[in-house]
């Protein structure tokens, strides 16, 4: 059975930072296109960053860009997501997700094959 565990949230201050993990079992990681969303309370689960098989194209939603980066290690199955400046609007519980199409780097809701069970991040002002 696939599972997708993410790891890392919790609660920082305004302007500090975090870093997820999503570690992945019974799945061909190294296949898959994977990516980060987030949802916040009242809001629609939207997409945070995505990365292709083989790493070498990502993609970030604008609210983003310049302050997270995502990366993956396929040797280790895992999938990571350095969140720097951090700011009360990034509050959200974010999940990891695989795509099993081999292509690109911008995943969505649609397309997703497999989700992990989240982690809160919380960005207090």
């Amino acid at each position: 059975q696939v599972q997708l565990v993410e790891s890392g949230g919790g609660l920082v201050q305004a302007g500090g930072s975090l870093r997820l993990s999503c570690a992945a079992s019974e799945l061909t990681f190294s296949v898959y296109t994977m990516g980060w969303f987030r949802q916040a309370p009242g809001k629609e689960r939207e997409f945070v960053a995505g990365i292709s098989w083989s790493g070498g194209s990502t993609t970030y939603a604008d609210s983003v860009k310049g302050r997270f980066t995502i990366s993956r290690d396929n040797a280790k199955n895992t999938l990571f997501l350095q969140m720097n400046s951090l700011k009360p609007e990034d509050t959200a519980v974010y999940y990891c997700a695989a795509d099993n199409r081999r292509s690109g780097s911008t995943l969505y809701l649609s397309g997703i094959n497999y989700w992990g069970q989240g982690t809160q991040v919380t960005v207090s002002s």
